[in-house]
C-alpha cells in the first residue's frame, strides 16, 4: 500500500475506531484502501492471495491510480494543511500527487529494507514530544508548516479529541497511586526518605572537616565555612528546577537523575586537587541533593490520602531536621580516622548512588498524568490507534510560564501576603540557626569543654531525640486532626495546626537561653547544654512542620508557589548564618550571642497566637487564599439562618392561622 494512502486509512480507523476494531493490517486496510480509490474487486483479491501488500509494483500502481484520480475523498482529506502553507483552518489543499517515480521507487525500497522505519519515525516524534512538549494552544498562524516528510500529505484531524483522551478508569483504579498496596507506597516512602536523608546528611558532614581542608588548601577559616554555605544555597536554586521537572515528566525521572549527578558531584568533591574545584562541586551537590526534598512532598501527596499522609510528611520533615544533625559526630570520625577528611565526601557518594538505584528499579512513577502518558503509549501500541493521547502530552514547556509560575508568583506572594510573609521570617530564622548551631556546638563543645573531632558531635543526640519527641506528639495530634476534619467535611482549617505552633515557639526559645548560659563556661557539666539540645530539637522540629502544614492548608493550589518562596529565603539564610556565627561567639561571647538570637526568637513568640484567634479574618481578605472553611462557615450560617427564619415563619403562619381561626370562631 502507498504510505500516503496507508496514513489516510488509519486518519479514517482514529475518525471510526468501531470500523477497524479487530483489524489486520495486511487485510482491512487494503479493503479500506479500495473504498477510498474504488479499486477493481480483482486486484484486492489478487493481493490478498498473494499476500503481497508491500511490493514495489503494487505502489507504483496505487501513485499512478492516485495521480489519475487527481485527489482522494473529500472525508480523508478535509482541513489538511498542505506542505509550505501558511496554518490556517479555512485552508483544505489537495494531496499532492507524486512527480518522480526514482524517488518513489528508492524510498519505498528503503522501506522494504527497513520495515520499522514508520515506527521508529513514530518513536522519535514521541520522545522529542516528552522533551519539548505540546502546548494546548494552536500553533502560531504566521508560521510555515514543515513538510510532512515521505511525499505525504498532512492526515486530517481527530474529529473529537477529547474522545481519545485516556483517563483513570474510576476511583478504583489499580493504575492510580493511591490506590496501590501499602506495601509498595512505603518501599517507595522508604527510598525517598533515604535519598532525602543522603542530601541533608551531606550538608554538615563537611563541617568537622573544615581544619584538615584549612592545612591542606591554606585557606582561611571564612572560606572553607563555604563549602557548606554554597551547599545549602544549592537548596535554594535546585527547587526552581526540579519542581517543574516533576510537574513535565513525573516523579521518578528527577529523583533518579537527581540522586546519580548528587553522587557524581560528591565524588568530584572527594577527588578535588584545587579549593575552587570542591566548592563548586560542592554548590551542585547541594543543587542536585535538593530533589528529594522539593518532590517527596509531592509524592506523599500522590500516594496517600488526607488521613495518613500527615504521618508520612512528618517522617520526612524529622528526616530534613535530623539529616544535619547526625552527620558532624560521624563526619569528625571519619576526618580524624586514616581514612581522612575526603572520605567525607565519598560517604554521601555512595548514599547517592544507593538511593538513585534504588528508585531506579524499585519506584514505580507516581504522577497521575504521567502515568496516563504510559497508559496511552500502552493502548497506541496495542491498538494501533495512534490519536489515543494523554492530556499530558499536550503540555508544551514554556519557559516564560515557567519562570512566572517558579520565580515570580513566589515572590509575589511571600511580599503581599503577611502570613506566607511571617512564616518565612520565622522559619528562614530556624534553618539559619540549626546550620549556625555547626559552629556553636563546636566551640561549646571542641573548644569550652575540649572535646575532640568526633566526640565533639555526639551532643548533637540532644537534639536529634528532641525532634523525636516532636514527631511522637505531632502522630499524636494527627488522631485528633483526623477527627475534626472528618466532622468538617475534609475541609482542613489551618489555624488547627497552630496550638503546637505555639509550643514549640516557646520551648525553641527557652533552649537558646538554656544553651547559651549553660554552655559558655567549662564550670558547668556539659550534660547541662547538651540537654538544652532537647529543647532546640522540639521547638525546631514541631515548627518548622506546622508552618509548612499551615501554608499548605491555607493556600492549597498555590500552596506549592508559597512553599517554594519559604525554601528560596529558608536556604538563603541556611547558607548566610554559618559565615558570620564563628565571628558572632568569638566577639560577644556563647552566652551574649545565644542570648540575642534568644530575643530575636521571642519576638516571633506572639506570631502563632496571632495566627489562631486572626488567622482567619486575615486569610478571608488574601487574594491567593482560597479560604474554603471561610465560605463552609458562612453556608452553614446562611443554612442555620435560614431554617430558623423558616421556624419563625412557621410559627408566624400558625399564629396567623389561630387567629384567623378564632376570628372565625
Amino acid at each position: 500500500m502507498n504510505i500516503e494512502d496507508a496514513d489516510i486509512v488509519y486518519a479514517e480507523r482514529d475518525a471510526d475506531p468501531e470500523r477497524f476494531r479487530d483489524y489486520d493490517p495486511n487485510r482491512q486496510l487494503d479493503a479500506a484502501y479500495a473504498d477510498a480509490h474504488a479499486r477493481e474487486a480483482s486486484r484486492r483479491a489478487s493481493r490478498q492471495q498473494s499476500g503481497r501488500t508491500n511490493t514495489q509494483q503494487s505502489r507504483r500502481e496505487a501513485v499512478e491510480e492516485a495521480d489519475r484520480e487527481g485527489s482522494v475523498s473529500s472525508a480523508s482529506t478535509s482541513s489538511i494543511p498542505h506542505r509550505n502553507t501558511r496554518y490556517s483552518t479555512s485552508h483544505t489543499p489537495s494531496v499532492a500527487t507524486r512527480t518522480s517515480t526514482r524517488i518513489e521507487d528508492e524510498f519505498m525500497h528503503y522501506l522494504d529494507r527497513h520495515p520499522t522505519a514508520i515506527q521508529r519515525i513514530s518513536e522519535h516524534r514521541l520522545q522529542h514530544l516528552q522533551t519539548v512538549g505540546s502546548r494546548r494552544a494552536p500553533a502560531d498562524a504566521g508560521i510555515d508548516l514543515p513538510s510532512f516528510g515521505g511525499k505525504k500529505p498532512y492526515p486530517p484531524p481527530l474529529p473529537d479529541r477529547e474522545e481519545y483522551v485516556v483517563e483513570f478508569d474510576g476511583h478504583d483504579d489499580p493504575r492510580h497511586a493511591m490506590n496501590w498496596p501499602t506495601k509498595k507506597k512505603m518501599i517507595i516512602t522508604s527510598i525517598l526518605i533515604f535519598d532525602s536523608l543522603a542530601a541533608t546528611f551531606a550538608s554538615s558532614i563537611f563541617s568537622p572537616a573544615a581544619m584538615y581542608v584549612e592545612r591542606e588548601f591554606h585557606k582561611g577559616r571564612e572560606v572553607v565555612t563555604l563549602a557548606t554555605s554554597l551547599f545549602v544555597l544549592g537548596y535554594a536554586v535546585g527547587p526552581m528546577v526540579f519542581a517543574p521537572m516533576s510537574e513535565l515528566y513525573g516523579r521518578r525521572l528527577p529523583v533518579v537523575f537527581a540522586a546519580i549527578a548528587f553522587g557524581i558531584f560528591n565524588i568530584g568533591v572527594a577527588v578535588a586537587k584545587d579549593y575552587q574545584t570542591l566548592i563548586i562541586c560542592r554548590f551542585f551537590g547541594g543543587f542536585f541533593g535538593s530533589a528529594p526534598l522539593a518532590i517527596t512532598a509531592a509524592v506523599f501527596a500522590d500516594m496517600y490520602s488526607n488521613q495518613y499522609r500527615g504521618l508520612a510528611v512528618c517522617a520526612f520533615s524529622g528526616t530534613i531536621i535530623n539529616g544535619p544533625l547526625m552527620a558532624p559526630f560521624i563526619g569528625g570520625f571519619i576526618a580524624s580516622s586514616y581514612l581522612g577528611w575526603r572520605w567525607v565526601a565519598y560517604i554521601p557518594a555512595f548514599m547517592g548512588f544507593a538511593a538513585g538505584t534504588l528508585a531506579l528499579f524499585f519506584q514505580d512513577e507516581t504522577y497521575g498524568p504521567v502515568i496516563l502518558v504510559s497508559k496511552a503509549s500502552e493502548l497506541r501500541r496495542l491498538t494501533r490507534n495512534w490519536g489515543i493521547h494523554a492530556k499530558q502530552e499536550e503540555v508544551e514547556v514554556d519557559l516564560k510560564e515557567l519562570a512566572s509560575k517558579n520565580l515570580m508568583r513566589p515572590l509575589r506572594i511571600l511580599f503581599t501576603e503577611p502570613i506566607v510573609l511571617l512564616i518565612t521570617i520565622y522559619m528562614s530564622f530556624l534553618y539559619g540557626l540549626l546550620y549556625l548551631s555547626l559552629t556553636a556546638f563546636g566551640i561549646v563543645f571542641g573548644q569550652i569543654h575540649g572535646f575532640g573531632p568526633g566526640v565533639n558531635g555526639l551532643p548533637y543526640f540532644g537534639m536529634i531525640v528532641g525532634v523525636c519527641f516532636g514527631i511522637a506528639l505531632v502522630c499524636i495530634d494527627v488522631r485528633g486532626y483526623n477527627k475534626k476534619l472528618k466532622a468538617n467535611n475534609n475541609i482542613p482549617v489551618p489555624e488547627w495546626r497552630v496550638p503546637i505552633m505555639m509550643l514549640g515557639t516557646v520551648s525553641f526559645t527557652i533552649g537558646l537561653f538554656w544553651f547559651g548560659w549553660t554552655g559558655y563556661t567549662a564550670s558547668i557539666p556539659w550534660i547541662v547544654p547538651t540537654l538544652a539540645g532537647l529543647a532546640l530539637g522540639f521547638g525546631i522540629f514541631t515548627v518548622f512542620l506546622q508552618c509548612l502544614n499551615y501554608i499548605i492548608d491555607a493556600y492549597l493550589m498555590f500552596a506549592a508557589s508559597a512553599i517554594a518562596a519559604n525554601t528560596i529565603m529558608r536556604s538563603i539564610c541556611g547558607a548566610v548564618f554559618p559565615l558570620f556565627a564563628y565571628y558572632m561567639y568569638e566577639g560577644i561571647g556563647v552566652n551574649w550571642g545565644m542570648t540575642l538570637l534568644g530575643c530575636l526568637s521571642a519576638l516571633f513568640i506572639p506570631m502563632p497566637f496571632v495566627f489562631y484567634f486572626k488567622g482567619k479574618q486575615i486569610r478571608a481578605k488574601s487574594k491567593f487564599a482560597p479560604a474554603p472553611d471561610i465560605e463552609h462557615d458562612k453556608r452553614r450560617d446562611e443554612e442555620s439562618k435560614g431554617g430558623g427564619e423558616g421556624d419563625e415563619s412557621d410559627g408566624t403562619a400558625a399564629k396567623d392561622t389561630n387567629g384567623n381561626a378564632k376570628k372565625e370562631a
